[in-house]
């Protein structure tokens, strides 16, 4: 989602420390994407009539994937090896300062490491904040989310513990399920909504709760609260080992689920998000079935499952032959990229992964994950990634450069503005269109009017046309377009 200029990151959720700033800021009441459809011209203030879909500047034909694949040069050629691939994401790891190479942390961890983790995210917020009546949050129901952080009960230093995620499971900013928006109308953007995790993902657990109902987890993008009864604790060496073992399936559809397993819930309709990796059963049980279903018809899997000690365990699920899987990760090709992020089209739009989907940045990182590409969460660390292949925008860059650098945009590349990011399509007539997740968009109506139009999902539109505010075309706050390419 796009906020206006004194606002910031509404489609991604709240950074660590490094964002503390960002994070104060996407308190602000969230704005409408402002857009006007038409003819661009330097102040991208022109008026258009809405096209046959009924959002102006998009077509029928613009909401399929082979109508841009077909409109594309070197479709099938690869942009990235997967030699090519494994060295940027271990670039990523090591350059990065958003992620966390857990996997080398030390056998210990001290006080001061998890409270700065823990402190980085769960921040007091400092202006009112109401609950799902619209009634206004009080001092008192602050001080018991505090008071549930259990601070004073981290130990000076303890053992690394480890633990996997065995189904999908949001990450919040305190250890609860309550929701909070920034005004009493708001029921969209849950502002203790971080992020989720997937099954299959490693973790540290870094410490509990008051309650003992929740735990503070680190993983590779992320750090926050997780319901207790999502993550499994187990052996370091058995969790990293089974996360890059061969032969696997990768999920390249939006979203697969797991048979129905009548004897087993812990393995029954899980659901597994776009590029989640599973390693394929080693030996199926004695009578060769899995879950009294014969597996050739599906591909066998090795599940995380939590045992009723909280400890971690595998067993065997069934994934349907019909579910959109590769034993792979996808060649990425720009004819793949459209492909992917065409899967999502019309998905609702889930600040936060809420409402079991994904926000902007989301919605980027899993496209790109399916080609086994590890992106930053939010857009905050995305835009910037030194990893990357970034071409930043200088703020005095004058508009026809802007114009003329965006005509040279791929696809596939991602461009940000403050609290955004969008992926080029391709080009209609010279001016990019971009594949995004956003909440809403507006435009000049013939009489000259703005007009707002909710879309609260993964939408089609063009870039060059969009404004920021009723004064502000949006290519002047492009910050930077990521490339991601060698």
């Amino acid at each position: 989602m796009t906020l206006p200029a004194n606002a910031q990151d509404a489609c991604t959720t709240p950074a660590p420390a490094r964002c503390r700033a960002a994070k104060a800021c996407t308190l602000l009441a969230v704005a409408l994407l402002v857009m006007s459809m038409g003819a661009a011209t330097a102040s991208g203030t022109t008026t258009q009539p809405p096209d046959d879909t009924g959002i102006v500047g998009v077509r029928a034909e613009h909401l399929s994937a082979g109508y841009w694949i077909r409109k594309a040069r070197q479709v099938d050629r690869p942009v990235m090896s997967p030699a090519a691939i494994a060295t940027q994401n271990l670039a990523m790891e090591s350059i990065d300062p958003s992620l966390h190479d857990i996997e080398a942390l030390p056998v210990t961890l001290e006080r001061e490491q998890v409270v700065g983790w823990i402190e980085a995210i769960s921040t007091r917020p400092t202006r009112t904040l109401y609950d799902e009546a619209g009634k206004e949050g009080s001092e008192r129901a602050l001080d018991r989310l505090v008071n549930a952080l259990d601070l004073r009960n981290v130990p000076q230093t303890q053992v690394t513990r480890y633990g996997m995620v065995v189904s999908r499971a949001d990450l919040r900013t305190f250890p609860t399920h309550l929701r909070v928006f920034s005004t009493p109308e708001d029921r969209d953007i849950d502002r203790f909504q971080e992020s989720a995790l997937f099954p299959g993902t490693p973790v540290v657990v870094a410490h509990e709760s008051r309650d003992g109902e929740w735990l503070f987890v680190v993983s590779r993008t992320y750090a926050a609260w997780i319901d207790r009864d999502a993550v499994a604790i187990g052996d370091k060496a058995e969790i990293f080992a089974h996360a890059r073992r061969s032969p696997h399936i990768v999920v390249t559809g939006a979203t697969v689920s797991t048979v129905h397993a009548r004897t087993d819930a812990r393995v029954s309709e899980v659901q597994l998000d776009m590029g989640v990796r599973m390693p394929l059963v080693r030996a199926l049980p004695e009578d060769g079935l899995v879950n009294g279903q014969h597996p050739y018809f599906g591909h066998a899997i090795e599940l995380p499952i939590r045992n009723e000690d909280g400890s971690l365990s595998f067993a065997p699920a069934l994934i349907p032959a019909s579910a959109d899987v590769a034993s792979d990760y996808l060649p990425m090709t720009r004819a793949n990229i459209l492909r992917q992020a065409f899967k999502f089209l019309g998905e609702r739009y889930g600040w936060g992964h809420s409402f079991n989907s994904r926000d902007c940045s989301g919605f980027v990182a899993e496209v790109y994950r399916s080609f086994g590409v590890l992106l930053p969460r939010n857009t905050s660390a995305q835009a910037v990634s030194p990893a990357l292949n970034r071409l930043q925008f200088d703020p005095a860059m004058p508009h026809d450069e802007r114009v003329d650098l965006l005509r040279k945009t791929q696809v596939g590349d991602l461009v940000y503005i403050p609290g955004h990011v969008m992926m080029v399509i391709g080009h209609e007539d010279g001016e990019p269109y971009v594949i995004h997740d956003t909440a809403g968009m507006s435009y000049r109506g013939p009489d000259g009017d703005l007009r707002r139009l909710v879309l609260n999902g993964v939408v089609v539109t063009p870039l060059l046309p969009m404004l920021s505010d009723a004064d502000t075309a949006t290519i002047e706050r492009i910050t930077n377009i990521q490339r991601i390419r060698p």
